[in-house]
């Protein structure tokens, strides 16, 4: 069975040229980097993208490709909502076919308790005035065809959208480059490069860029790059399995999440089918912040498996390196994509649990699987502030699985934040210090 559909063998889209000096230079060619220099170039600000390895190779091409309003915390909703609206426009402004289809998103519930902890979010979606609703037994039933089982209900938000990840961010870049960004990939950036203790630009493995604003968005591997420099945030990166069936008959349009198996309907006609759980490989940085994530692990205590040790060269492998010189390669150059291989159980029990959930169908058949690390965080929301202590360093990281759909919302406000305006949305939930200051951890939701 094939796995990603992503080499390094693919010809390089985007070559430069490598500048000397940029207004602005964003660590990391996923949505949030990607999105935030789009942002900042509109404003005629000059930025640059350097990217270790591929645009949205890893994590931003590799998730479900939900763009969902419902489940989320309440500090992230007001900037998902502004976000949805943005998918809009930049799908029609980049001009390429992304797959953007409103076809909403559905939670499952197998037990009455479920459907009542769905209330709080229901509280939630009418302060809002989303179009969410709970609907009982008998009409979840009615929402997918050929349905084997009762579900005690469900929680389905119809103005939800999706689209194809490996497309669109990509997309996103091209239109980035087209508005001014420059965008260097296989590039990987070293270290900050400080005078004062402020930044006066950035080491890369081609070179110095001369800069006074620098944003490290590098998902999995922001952690690794910022410990380099004395900061020192609590996330861990955790590999989730996901796999693509061959073209099969529709039995729902939309996005779906139970217990034990999510799918969603994909624009080939297949379907994107996804564990209920995934794995932690514990290294250095868990241990270190294990205390910190108790909260979260007490709150889904089944949501995560562990292995002993990441693989060599991953952010948290026991062998990586946590300190090197703007003159020495880096980890970021010894692996250029992070491409985790799926796991053979996850795959088999998904394929199993949809077929049991669908039973007309004979046969499901999963033509690619692949893996991804997504960049978590204790409470289970991102970090989007300015370093503090090192002025002219921002940082917007810890998308918790959940960056997809709102990382246009999050690439406005960062763009926002590096030209000293207001933000537009409180961010207090996602400041850097929320650790460091003595806040209790708040879990938010876990999908």
């Amino acid at each position: 069975m094939p796995t990603f559909p992503f080499s390094l063998n693919d010809p390089i889209q985007h070559l430069g040229p490598f500048p000397k000096t940029s207004d602005v230079v964003v660590i990391g060619g996923g949505v949030v980097g990607v999105t935030t220099a789009l942002f900042l170039a509109k404003r005629r600000i000059s930025v640059t993208l350097v990217e270790k390895g591929r645009i949205a190779a890893e994590q931003s091409s590799r998730n479900w490709g939900w763009i969902r309003k419902q489940g989320r915390d309440a500090d992230e909703l007001p900037i998902v909502i502004e976000a949805c609206r943005l998918w809009k426009e930049l799908a029609e402004e980049c001009g390429e076919d992304i797959g953007l289809t409103q076809t909403g998103v559905t939670y499952l519930a197998n037990s009455d308790k479920e459907m009542a902890g769905f209330e709080t979010f229901m509280k939630l979606a009418g302060a809002y005035d989303l179009d969410t609703r709970l609907l009982d037994s008998g009409q979840t039933a009615a929402l997918f065809k050929g349905i084997s089982r009762k579900f005690a209900g469900a929680m389905t938000t119809p103005s939800d959208m999706r689209a194809e990840p490996w497309r669109a961010v990509p997309a996103l870049a091209r239109l980035a480059a087209r508005l001014g960004v420059t965008i260097v990939e296989n590039c990987a950036a070293r270290t900050l490069d400080l005078s004062g203790g402020k930044v006066s630009g950035v080491w890369t493995e081609a070179g110095r860029i001369e800069t006074s604003t620098v944003l490290v968005a590098g998902g999995a591997w922001s952690s690794l790059f910022l410990r380099n420099h004395g900061i020192s945030i609590p996330q861990l990166a955790v590999r989730a399995t996901v796999a693509a069936t061959e073209p099969m008959a529709e039995i729902h349009s939309g996005a779906v999440a139970g217990a034990e198996v999510a799918f969603r309907r994909r624009q080939d006609g297949g379907y994107t089918l996804a564990p209920g759980n995934h794995r932690l490989y514990l290294g250095p940085d868990v241990f270190r912040h294990a205390t910190r994530y108790l909260p979260a692990l007490m709150a889904h205590p089944f949501g995560t498996r562990y292995s002993l040790a990441a693989p060599k060269g991953y952010p948290d492998s026991w062998s990586t390196p946590r300190n090197w010189t703007a003159d020495a390669e880096s980890p970021f150059e010894r692996m250029r994509v992070l491409d985790p291989a799926p796991e053979k159980s996850s795959l088999d029990a998904i394929r199993c649990d949809f077929k049991r959930l669908f039973q007309q169908f004979e046969s499901v058949r999963l033509k690619t699987a692949w893996a991804g690390m997504i960049d978590a965080m204790p409470d289970v929301v991102p970090i989007v502030d300015r370093a503090q202590a090192i002025p002219g360093l921002f940082i917007a990281t810890g998308m918790s699985g959940h960056g997809f759909g709102i990382g246009p919302g999050i690439g406005r406000i960062v763009s926002d934040l590096i030209q000293g305006n207001a933000p537009g949305h409180d961010l207090n939930r996602f400041r850097l210090s929320r650790f460091t200051d003595g806040s209790p951890i708040r879990p938010g939701p876990a999908i």
